[in-house]
């Protein structure tokens, strides 16, 4: 079993940096935890943290703000479960114990991983890809999958440019998203192009996935609608398969 370093114990310096942190509120990058009652769950929030951007939990503290304190080596124990028995690679962290008002606040840092996909459980014997969104760790599916394969390609990224693929484009220029359900009805294609087109265009940074509580939908990217109509046909055309 991986050892991780002992709890490093810290005093919270006057600038308050523990209240800094509470103050940005949860992101992408921060999440608090009352207590953990289940290492499978902190699991989740681990290996999301590390496929994403990396990030900091902060244990003893509610989701409004407020510190409660904790009993750091009951806690300590439970996030070392979750990442040696519930993380598939094992994700690493670094733990420091803070006090602030006399209570015990445990910070736990978990560094951005590239070019590996960590997973955690949702069920007791099933295992998926978490990544992080805003402040909710979401299962990724086939479409990200798919395109985070492409987008590493030592060989690059080509894709498809027809008839399919510009209906998806001129569809995204007039309304504000999509699901990949309703893209194959309007189409009339079959449910498998659908997701090689959105992911190869995910690929390429032309579309963006939007994970949200009630389901996936897709749209425009940030970077295609900053593009003229000439620029984006010019960076659509250097990925098309000759």
């Amino acid at each position: 079993m991986q050892q991780h370093a002992r709890i490093q114990q810290e005093a919270e310096p006057n600038e308050g940096y523990i209240r800094k942190l509470i103050a940005e509120g949860e992101h992408q990058q921060l999440d608090f935890k009352f207590g953990i009652n289940d290492s499978r769950k902190i699991a989740r929030t681990l290996a999301a943290f590390a496929n994403t951007d990396g990030g900091r939990l902060l244990i003893g503290v509610k989701d409004n703000g407020s510190i409660a304190g904790v009993r750091s080596e009951e806690e300590f124990y439970m996030i070392q479960a979750a990442s040696e028995m519930f993380t598939k690679p094992i994700v690493p962290f670094e733990v420091k114990e803070w006090t602030v008002n006399q209570k015990r606040v445990l910070e736990i840092i978990v560094p951005a991983i590239k070019g590996i996909l960590h997973t955690a459980p949702v069920e007791k014997d099933k295992y998926l890809i978490y990544i992080r969104v805003n402040d909710e760790n979401y299962p990724v599916n086939s479409v990200w999958l798919k395109a985070y394969k492409w987008k590493n390609l030592k060989t690059g990224t080509f894709i498809k440019f027809t008839e399919s693929e510009k209906f998806l484009l001129d569809y995204l220029e007039k309304e504000p998203s999509i699901t990949q359900s309703k893209y194959c009805k309007l189409a009339n294609i079959n449910s498998k192009t659908a997701e090689n087109i959105i992911a190869g265009f995910v690929a390429i940074n032309m579309i963006s996935i939007v994970f949200t509580k009630h389901g996936v939908v897709y749209k425009l990217s940030d970077v295609y609608t900053k593009l003229t109509p000439e620029q984006r046909l010019k960076e659509i055309t250097i990925h098309v398969a000759k």
